[in-house]
């Protein structure tokens, strides 16, 4: 499979490691003319980017800088503004590939910029090449299975903690993205429905000497957490056999 011009490629590229790449999207970022990679505001490097370095040839690399901030109308608004970019260089017939970490419709920024280009382009001109997400990183190094049978797996942000105690009891695995800024609200609501023992945690995943993984949270000791950390709760299991 090779880019084509005039269409859009949104990329998950997984955790940030070149070898965790699909073949696909190997396959698209080297025939692609066009390489999107976004940086949010205040950052001086793009990790994405720095994942895909193995693949990268004389693609022209656009680098785009977004806030992170939760305010609706600038994001909008600047996820816009990228879109008409994109679209004026898929007129010029080009092919555009935005790789993103994870998988582009998992909590990623390529969402937004989904979102403005479908106002613009013929869906046969967008195409989306999935990735590996960071609760399935995550959940492969703790060699630890999401579900059983009829087990319900959650995945939300951590940001929410009444629609985090809510969910809790319903499902047997929770999956909580964002868990960074609210670890310490976060630990108090587990230690008190006695979770912390089957809640993992993994930050900064496939990062070299930055990753750090926790396979039980009573052992949490406060420290420095990447943006990018995921926390699993195992609750339990579903009962299957007797119905």
């Amino acid at each position: 499979m090779h880019a084509q011009p005039g269409h859009f490629y949104a990329i998950g590229i997984g955790p940030g490691a070149p070898d965790l790449l699909t073949v696909r999207a190997v396959m698209i970022i080297e025939s692609a003319d066009i390489i999107l990679t976004p940086q949010a505001n205040g950052s001086n490097r793009s990790l994405a980017l720095k994942a895909i370095e193995p693949y990268l040839q004389n693609q022209e690399v656009m680098t785009v800088n977004y806030p992170m901030q939760r305010n609706e109308a600038n994001t909008n608004e600047r996820w816009k503004a990228v879109a008409s970019d994109v679209v004026e260089k898929l007129r010029q017939n080009k092919s555009v590939a935005m790789i993103t970490i994870g998988d582009p419709l998992i909590f990623a920024t390529t969402s937004y910029l989904l979102y403005s280009l479908t106002e613009s382009l013929m869906e046969e001109n967008i195409h989306i090449i999935p990735g590996i997400s960071a609760f399935q990183i995550g959940a492969s190094k703790f060699h630890d299975p999401l579900t059983l049978q009829e087990d319900r797996l959650t995945l939300m942000s951590a940001t929410d903690l009444a629609a985090v105690e809510n969910a809790l009891d319903h499902c047997e695995t929770l999956v909580l993205y964002k868990a960074a800024g609210v670890i310490e609200e976060l630990l108090p609501l587990l230690k008190v429905r006695g979770l912390l023992e089957s809640s993992k945690l993994i930050s900064s995943a496939e990062q070299g000497e930055g990753e750090l993984l926790l396979n039980n949270l009573s052992t949490w000791q406060p420290r420095e957490l990447s943006y990018m950390t995921t926390m699993i709760v195992r609750i339990g299991n579903r009962s299957w056999l007797n119905k």
